[in-house]
């Protein structure tokens, strides 16, 4: 790595540090509102941690069952480790809520509703 690569990266890390306590300064906040929750499971989705990601995201549709882009999120999740009735049971859920991409998405890849 060169020198600007070293410089991007610690400037990578430092947002991503600077983002991730700010959800944790919001979940301490309101500990029952499902946003803060999602925003730091796609974070945890960003530096590999799919199960920390997955359990966040789990618990932001727990709160809040109309949380679409946890949903969507979820949803892609599913469909990679290919548990097709999951993914299809969050996609159908995130459209209830108003959004159809997950649902999009499943039918763009041939992925058959159980």
């Amino acid at each position: 790595m060169d020198v600007w690569d070293d410089l991007i990266q610690q400037s990578l890390d430092h947002e991503t540090l600077v983002n991730e306590q700010e959800q944790l300064e919001w979940i301490a906040r309101e500990p029952g509102n499902a946003v803060p929750f999602y925003n730091l499971a796609q974070l945890r989705r960003m530096q590999y941690k799919q199960d920390e990601g997955l359990a966040l995201l789990l618990h932001a549709v727990s709160l809040d069952a109309a949380c679409a882009p946890a949903h969507v999120s979820l949803a892609e999740i599913y469909a990679v480790k290919g548990d097709y009735r999951a993914a299809w049971k969050h996609a159908l859920d995130a459209a209830q809520a108003g959004d159809s991409k997950a649902v999009e998405m499943l039918e763009r890849h041939r992925i058959a509703r159980p």
